[in-house]
């Protein structure tokens, strides 16, 4: 029987880093996924903002994003209705509802942000049981979480 693999959702920090960065936390999930061992989640804000970021701010990786995401086939989700980025609005910066709701409404495992501001420092657990981690914290849970596999 296969095991099945984490849902992963990147939000814009943690995808950029992990395509700027040729080692790192948020390289090797981006690793992980070329490896199909997780599967990456992306909401098309996340494919905008950071398409924008690249373009805008490192334009000589432009070209290696979009083929990489090409490459990596990220399961490609909807925006948030605007009915769920307001009720998320309550817990979270408005700015940031939209990741959160779709994250939550894509029913992923763990959210990989590097966003301690607004994702890293608060508890969500009374709205979801999404784990809610740095791309190091991520790599700790992924161990973990194989290890726990593989005892069953």
């Amino acid at each position: 029987m296969e095991k099945s693999r984490l849902k992963v959702f990147l939000d814009t920090s943690a995808l950029i880093a992990g395509i700027a960065s040729s080692a790192g936390a948020a390289r090797e999930i981006l690793r992980l996924a070329e490896l199909k061992l997780i599967e990456i989640v992306l909401s098309r804000q996340v494919i905008v903002e950071d398409d924008r970021n690249i373009e805008s701010k490192m334009n000589e990786l432009l070209h290696e994003y979009r083929s990489f995401i090409e490459l990596l086939a990220p399961v490609l989700v909807d925006d948030p209705s605007i009915e769920d980025v307001k009720k998320y609005s309550a817990f979270i910066d408005p700015d940031d509802a939209p990741i959160l709701a779709a994250a939550i409404s894509s029913a992923v495992d763990c959210l990989v942000t590097w966003d301690r501001r607004h994702f890293l420092k608060n508890d969500f657990k009374f709205i979801t049981n999404m784990k809610i981690l740095s791309p190091g914290e991520f790599l700790k849970y992924f161990r973990h979480y194989i290890e726990k596999q593989g005892d069953t």
